[in-house]
């Protein structure tokens, strides 16, 4: 191995710039390795997750049209409507299901895995993913100028960024591309805007925006570029649907749209940004449709993925009738409560909110059973169940992550001195990105979150790394 970067590399690199302000995070000589094996395997799985998407807005769409999914026999499911539609203005769910927005896809997909010992697992597949600059800088910092060595291989995370996004106006020569943050979002836009900035370099038109920036003309969007006026191509929307209601000039933002004056990705469909579509996937009426919509590589691998999930509905059963989901105690659930009583090793399980909620990102809304007391375990239930009229909650198995070494930089044993490298256990969580680009799902890197081992939940924090990766070459020794 390498000896990799220094301490004082890395320090002096994220002080050059202001991406990472108020940000701290542990250290490491070394980018992530993934082996051959699993970079093929990271592939597929983004293949996967475009044939999901492609399969849900069908199973969606044909659910609020009230038409049969399969091909020989009858199966007719509104309530998938009704729980993908729940909580959402009628105006946004009508624009969801708009025959213009067929086909229309986030171009940006970012699952979160989870390396256990059975392999990775899929927790979450996001549609409006942070940390795709981050990731960005950090391949250009750990693979020399350019980012060679790092998967995906030179700057891809940034000219797959541009080319998902100029593809959605193909007539367009160099199309304008505003990255609009709302204020809710705004700890991303430094990132935001240090893509801009390195697409401008190229003699790309992206500006990073806030929505306040933006202003009709006639039927277009347009911003002030220094005093002149400039028509905007495509939004890349960088905020989450709940936050429509705080943006005045949205109403803009659909008009021109339906006048077909500006592309808006990811599209305004909150069917795309559920969690529980991974329930869906799951549902015990829905596999005959999963089958069929799916490739049976796809299905396999996702059945392999995606952890046994279901969508906590209190609505009443009759006597007699059971609940599809876990068991406490060995018996089946009658109603929800009934997961109050449930032990700590029953409680292996995650319990978030699904989607158009403040609470929906940043793991604000998790509540991992197992990792809480039984008393918070239980108000965790008893809220997701108050919510369930407008906010459906995500009942998911936990699978704990493997436990791993990779070498972190430890403070120096006397001030000043230098800074030393060590092997550290944790676990891993890996997002890789991929950008929709000619109707493919291409995988152009992926960021690794290397947590301290008594950290159930992953995510970006201050005792984790966040690191870039690389591919193994075939001589290096495997973990």
């Amino acid at each position: 191995m390498s000896s990799g970067l220094s301490h004082e590399q890395i320090h002096a690199a994220l002080r050059a710039q202001p991406l990472f302000e108020d940000k701290t995070w542990q250290l490491s000589p070394d980018a992530w390795p993934l082996t051959p094996e699993q970079v093929a395997q990271l592939e597929a799985i983004g293949t996967a997750c475009l044939e999901f998407h492609q399969a849900l807005e069908t199973l969606y769409l044909r659910s609020a049209a009230g038409k049969n999914l399969l091909r020989n026999k009858p199966l007719v499911t509104p309530w998938v409507a009704d729980y993908l539609d729940r909580g959402k203005p009628a105006a946004l769910s009508a624009h969801a299901r708009d025959p213009r927005n067929r086909g229309a896809f986030p171009p940006v997909l970012r699952p979160d895995l989870l390396l256990t010992d059975e392999g990775f697992v899929l927790t979450e597949l996001d549609s409006v993913p942070g940390g795709i600059g981050l990731t960005a800088f950090l391949n250009r910092l750990y693979g020399g100028d350019g980012g060679a060595g790092v998967l995906g291989h030179g700057d891809a995370m940034i000219a797959s960024f541009h080319a998902a996004l100029a593809g959605l106006r193909p007539a367009v020569r160099n199309p304008l591309i505003a990255l609009v943050v709302s204020d809710e979002a705004a700890t991303y836009r430094p990132e935001m805007q240090w893509l801009a900035q390195q697409l401008q370099l190229q003699g790309k038109r992206v500006f990073c925006l806030k929505p306040e920036d933006i202003f009709p003309l006639e039927s277009s969007l347009f911003f002030d570029a220094e005093g002149n006026p400039e028509k905007i191509d495509v939004i890349y929307r960088f905020f989450e649907l709940f936050d429509l209601a705080n943006i005045r000039t949205e109403k803009f933002f659909f008009e021109a749209w339906a006048a077909g004056e500006v592309a808006i990705a990811p599209p305004m469909r909150p069917f795309q940004e559920e969690k529980l579509t991974l329930a869906l996937f799951h549902h015990h009426l829905l596999q005959d449709y999963w089958a069929e919509a799916l490739g049976g590589r796809t299905l396999k691998l996702l059945r392999a993925l995606i952890p046994p999930s279901w969508i906590i509905d209190p609505a009443p059963l009759p006597p007699g009738a059971v609940l599809d989901g876990p068991r406490v105690g060995g018996r089946a659930l009658n109603d929800w409560r009934d997961l109050a009583g449930a032990s700590q090793k029953e409680r292996d399980l995650i319990l978030k909110i699904s989607g158009y909620h403040e609470t929906a990102w940043g793991a604000r809304s998790v509540v991992l059973g197992s990792d809480c007391s039984r008393e918070e375990w239980q108000q965790g239930v008893e809220h997701a169940i108050k919510l369930a009229p407008e906010n459906l909650h995500l009942l998911q198995v936990y699978k704990k992550p493997r436990r791993i070494e990779h070498r972190l930089y430890e403070p120096p044993v006397v001030a000043g001195g230098p800074a030393v490298a060590v092997a550290k256990a944790g676990r891993l969580r890996l997002c890789p990105y991929y950008f929709l680009i000619d109707g493919q799902a291409r995988l152009s890197g992926a960021l690794a979150t290397f947590c301290p081992p008594d950290k159930k939940i992953i995510h970006g924090m201050q005792d984790a790394a966040l690191l870039p990766c690389r591919v193994l070459s075939l001589n290096e020794p495997r973990a």
